[in-house]
C-alpha cells in the first residue's frame, strides 16, 4: 500500500494525481517548485518500477515539466531525483528562473523557504487546470 513518506508530508502540499505519480507542491514559495511520486510501496530507485512504470514516470516528467515551462514561463526546468534525505523515488520538477531567489545555485538550502500565501496557491491551481490535460486528477 502506498503511504507518502512523512518529510514529503511535511514539506510539500498534495495537489493531485497523475496515472502513475502522485503531484506535490513544495512549501517553498522562492520557486514553483513541484515533485511527482510513484503511488507504489517500496520503491526508493528508478531501477525498483517496472519497465512500463518507468516509461510512464519520464512521460509524466516531461509532459509536467513542459507544462510548467510554459505556464510559469521558466527559463530553466530542474528535473532530479536525489533521495539522500527521502529514499522514497520522487522526481524534484523546480522551475527556474534568471532572477529567482538562488539563480544560478541550486535551490537546496541556499534561501530560507518562503511560505506561500492562500493566493498563489490558488493562482498554481488555477495555471495547472489551464495546462493540464485529462490525465491529471486534481486532489
Amino acid at each position: 500500500m502506498f503511504v507518502l513518506d512523512s518529510r514529503l508530508q511535511q514539506d510539500s502540499l498534495v495537489l493531485g494525481n497523475f496515472p502513475l505519480c502522485q503531484l506535490l507542491l513544495s512549501k517553498d514559495a522562492n520557486y514553483p517548485w513541484f515533485i511527482l511520486v510513484p503511488r507504489q510501496a517500496g520503491i526508493s530507485e528508478l531501477f525498483d518500477l517496472s519497465e512500463a512504470d518507468q516509461q510512464l514516470l519520464w512521460q509524466e516528467t516531461n509532459y509536467l515539466a513542459g507544462a510548467l515551462k510554459s505556464a510559469f514561463k521558466a527559463d530553466k526546468m530542474n528535473v532530479a531525483t536525489l533521495g539522500n534525505v527521502v529514499s522514497q523515488l520522487h522526481m524534484h520538477v523546480i522551475v527556474r528562473r534568471h532572477d529567482d531567489a538562488a539563480w544560478p545555485a541550486p535551490v537546496w538550502g541556499k534561501v530560507p523557504a518562503l511560505e506561500y500565501r492562500q493566493e498563489q496557491l490558488d493562482e498554481i491551481r488555477q495555471r495547472l487546470r489551464s495546462v493540464l490535460n485529462a490525465s491529471y486528477k486534481e486532489a
